[in-house]
């Protein structure tokens, strides 16, 4: 066992050592005609988390457990100390591949050695097993997530500079038939906040969390924080947030109807956010600085940074030079850029040191 750990502490060095050297960048090596490097796990595997247990009607012998999250996990073998979960707000495809099938961020920040974790909550897509009723009713929505996505302006008219495949018919049809159903109430919103926080409290994510979010998950992982006891949360980079936490002693009206916000805490839970090492709301270039959702991010930073946080809006065309990004960056054409900006994020605030151990699950 001792060996096996001192061969792990070595690799570990080693693999820090080469991460100094540029060409040694994982994001570089395709431009450069090289494989990547092979993708080395000690373990993958999933686990149900939070949920409740109830008595069937009638016949409290009889119980449904329900309304717990999923969690898909990937630990790499020289695991670095930061967890990534990637929240989605459609379907855990979007950080599985690039719209035309190429790696996405899962893989990508595999390569670079981080864990990952693949969240899926209450009553979404491996964790869809509910606690009440639920009725499906077809909702006929390839076209408006087209533009919903900001492929464009209106169903199959493409911004011209669109990080997407558009030539692709396939690469679209796999687009829009990958969502799963959302649930965008307010309830939902509360839900899974409930459930991720017991993971993120429970320690089996790690103890240096970073949310990858998107859309709708971005309000969701801030009610996260709200809802933890912050000890493990590090980090929040919501790409797209449709949705914001607001202190209650800001003339901020909250919205239960929908699952977008804002949602109103009182002010002692909202300064939780303001323990969190680092926080980004990442919006793409075709969306503008009067854009209502940026203006509720810069707004909701300020409030952050007003009690001692660090909170930030970064605009991928205008601060990184990034053009044609839709609603769901991670997943461009460009995403080894997107990825380069978040390998920045996590060493300015020192989230991308290495562990000496996997942890626990």
């Amino acid at each position: 066992m001792m060996e096996l750990l001192s061969r792990r502490r070595m690799a570990i060095l080693l693999v820090a050592a080469l991460s100094a050297f540029p060409s040694a960048n994982a994001a570089n090596l395709p431009r450069q005609g090289i494989k990547p490097k092979p993708i080395v796990l000690d373990r993958s595997g999933g686990f149900q988390i939070g949920g409740s247990i109830i008595n069937a009607p009638g016949n409290p012998n009889r119980t449904l457990s329900c309304d717990h999250g999923y969690v898909e996990y990937f630990i790499p073998w020289t695991p670095r100390q930061t967890s990534l979960v990637m929240w989605h707000s459609s379907s855990t495809q979007v950080f599985q591949n690039r719209w035309d099938g190429g790696p996405g961020f899962k893989d990508m920040f595999l390569r670079r050695d981080y864990p990952v974790y693949l969240w899926d909550g209450p009553r979404v897509g491996r964790a869809n097993w509910a606690c009440q009723n639920q009725t499906y009713v077809p909702g006929y929505g390839d076209q408006s997530n087209f533009v919903s996505w900001n492929f464009g302006p209106s169903y199959m008219k493409w911004w011209p500079d669109v990080q997407f495949p558009t030539h692709d018919g396939a690469a679209w049809q796999q687009a829009t038939s990958a969502r799963y159903q959302e649930f965008n109430t307010y309830a939902n919103v509360l839900l899974h906040a409930h459930a991720a926080a017991v993971a993120a409290d429970s320690g089996r994510l790690g103890d240096s969390i970073v949310y990858l979010t998107n859309s709708a998950a971005g309000l969701r992982a801030q009610l996260t924080a709200v809802r933890s006891n912050v000890t493990n949360i590090k980090g929040i980079v919501a790409y797209e947030s449709m949705g914001f936490v607001f202190p209650d002693n800001v003339n901020v009206t909250q919205s239960t109807f929908g699952g977008y916000g804002p949602v109103v805490v009182p002010l002692d839970d909202f300064k939780k956010l303001a323990q969190v090492a680092a926080i980004q709301f990442v919006w793409g270039d075709h969306r503008g600085p009067n854009d209502s959702w940026v203006q509720q991010s810069r707004q909701c930073a300020a409030l952050i940074n007003a009690y001692g946080g660090n909170a930030e809006v970064l605009m991928l065309g205008d601060d990184a030079g990034l053009k044609g990004s839709t609603h769901i960056p991670f997943a461009d054409m460009d995403n080894a850029e997107v990825a380069v900006l978040l390998d920045q994020f996590l060493a300015r605030y020192s989230l991308d040191g290495y562990a000496d151990t996997a942890g626990s699950i």
